[in-house]
């Protein structure tokens, strides 16, 4: 359990760092705008309580909100991602029956579970996100597209840091 509270508080600060370091820093035409932070709401333990869910969740965006000066919308966006996880959970299939620190990786769950799981909790966090910014129906179809390209980018940073940064299997 001590381990897995190291690793997630070791996760946090990468992320953090990466995003504000490396992903805040790539931005075409306000349509490119990947979030690799949401993937520390996306891999916490299945067992983790609603209240803490809600809690880290906002922390992670205050402190992107923090780095960046967006005052309030990662936060915002981040509570939403960590309410909705667990019906998108729901709705992707059910988690499995093991020990409080199962974790929704890449690894223990399957690559198509955990691709719909990221793709539709990407989705929720980017729409969230860009609604809130642009605060308008003026402008629908190039803020749906800008979630869209946002979505699928962010995805894919995803899918890199899961297959690049997720411990293997040892084969027996």
């Amino acid at each position: 359990m001590n381990r897995l509270v190291f690793n997630n508080i070791f996760r946090f600060i990468f992320l953090v760092l990466i995003q504000v370091l490396f992903m805040n820093k790539i931005n075409f035409y306000g349509f490119l705008n990947p979030y690799i932070y949401i993937l520390f709401i996306l891999l916490l333990p299945f067992e983790t309580p609603g209240w803490l869910l809600l809690l880290l969740s906002f922390f992670i965006g205050l402190t992107v909100d923090l780095f960046t000066g967006t005052l309030g919308l990662h936060a915002a966006s981040s509570v939403f991602a960590g309410y909705v996880r667990p019906a998108i959970i729901k709705l992707v299939g059910e988690k499995p029956e093991y020990d409080i620190t199962t974790q929704p990786q890449l690894q223990q769950m399957g690559l198509k579970w955990f691709i719909a799981y990221a793709l539709l909790m990407t989705i929720a966090h980017q729409l969230f996100l860009n609604m809130l910014d642009v605060f308008s129906l003026d402008e629908i179809w190039q803020t749906l597209l800008r979630v869209l390209v946002s979505s699928l980018f962010t995805f894919l940073f995803i899918m890199l840091f899961e297959y690049i940064f997720a411990p293997r299997k040892e084969k027996l």
